[in-house]
């Protein structure tokens, strides 16, 4: 038995992911986090003190978001053929300490243990309303996906605490109950993230989720993190598992498997994510509760319907 599930939720067979997630999202993402092998962990180091410099105020960090980004060249060949791509300086070292701040205070109330997260902060705070819903990132997005017209599935605050443990092997598919895999997910470190922190880590191949297909979901253990790192491995699938610079991010596709280290620093990784979709998709007919409570991000629609609600705003590259 899983200590972070339900008796409804705990029912049926280890692969079982039918019913309907019923608690909420902190408590879903302490149930995930419990299902990645972590072996023994070894003991923290502390990092050398990060300088961005001078803090520019939230006026500045919206100007500077709403400027394009040029890509740089075959950045969007490497998103189609591997599933993900690692952009330089998307943002500002600045930019980036005033966003790790106001998250800092979004979370203050927080409650998850391994890794704090909350959604929906774009609707309630100015400065990451500005910066999920920024012309620069929705026109990276736009064109590593191919569509000029996107909608925001959820922006995402992500605290790993120190010492927290590995996010297990997924791929997004998996979670978003959308029927359209023209989805694309941001991952935007608010500090550098050398190994010791835990990086996003990609297996690199959109296609290389075939190779797991058929690897069952434990919803109450971690075999399937350890069956999909064995095949992976045992396939020669090359991982990219690089340091964060301050100031890069993340892009990756719904079908790229990917997973994250455990924090072994003494500083929390403070993450800013987002995920958008192509206009046009709708909701699945059968979410599971791997999508936790997903009528947070689109509510007042109901499965099948187009996921389009009025917390699912078009993003635009024009400033």
């Amino acid at each position: 038995m899983n200590p972070h599930l339900s008796e409804a939720t705990a029912a049926g067979a280890p692969d079982d992911v039918a019913p309907a997630w019923d608690g909420d999202n902190e408590q879903w993402w302490d149930w995930y986090m419990s299902l990645a092998d972590n072996g023994t962990p070894p003991a923290l180091v502390e990092l050398p003190a990060s300088d961005p410099g001078p803090l520019p105020d939230d006026d500045t960090v919206i100007a500077e978001l709403a400027e394009p980004y040029e890509l740089p060249l075959g950045a969007a060949g490497a998103f189609a053929a591997d599933g993900f791509v690692v952009l330089p300086r998307v943002v500002s070292p600045g930019a980036a300490e005033v966003l790790r701040r106001r998250l800092t205070e979004l979370l203050a109330t927080t409650t998850g243990s391994a890794l704090r997260a909350r959604e929906m902060m774009w609707l309630e705070d100015p400065l990451v309303r500005a910066a999920v819903l920024s012309p620069r990132i929705a026109g990276i997005c736009a064109a590593l996906l191919g569509h000029d017209t996107l909608r925001l599935y959820h922006d995402s605050a992500l605290c790993k605490e120190p010492g927290a443990g590995r996010t297990p092997w997924h791929y997004d598919a998996h979670h978003f109950p959308l029927d359209s895999h023209d989805v694309i997910s941001t991952w935007m470190p608010l500090q550098p993230v050398p190994a010791a922190m835990g990086p996003l880590s990609f297996a690199r191949g959109m296609d290389t989720w075939r190779l797991v297909a058929d690897v069952p979901f434990d919803k109450v253990g971690t075999s399937y993190d350890l069956r999909v790192s064995e095949a992976l491995r045992g396939a020669g699938v090359v991982v990219h598992d690089e340091p964060f610079a301050l100031g890069d991010v993340s892009f990756h596709s719904t079908l790229c498997f990917h997973t994250a280290g455990a924090n072994h620093t003494t500083t929390p990784r403070m993450v800013l994510g987002a995920t958008y979709y192509a206009d046009g998709a709708r909701v699945i007919d059968h979410p599971t509760m791997v999508s936790g409570d997903w009528q947070l991000f689109v509510p007042d629609t109901a499965p099948g319907q187009p996921a389009a609600s009025a917390r699912n705003p078009i993003v635009t590259g024009s400033a």
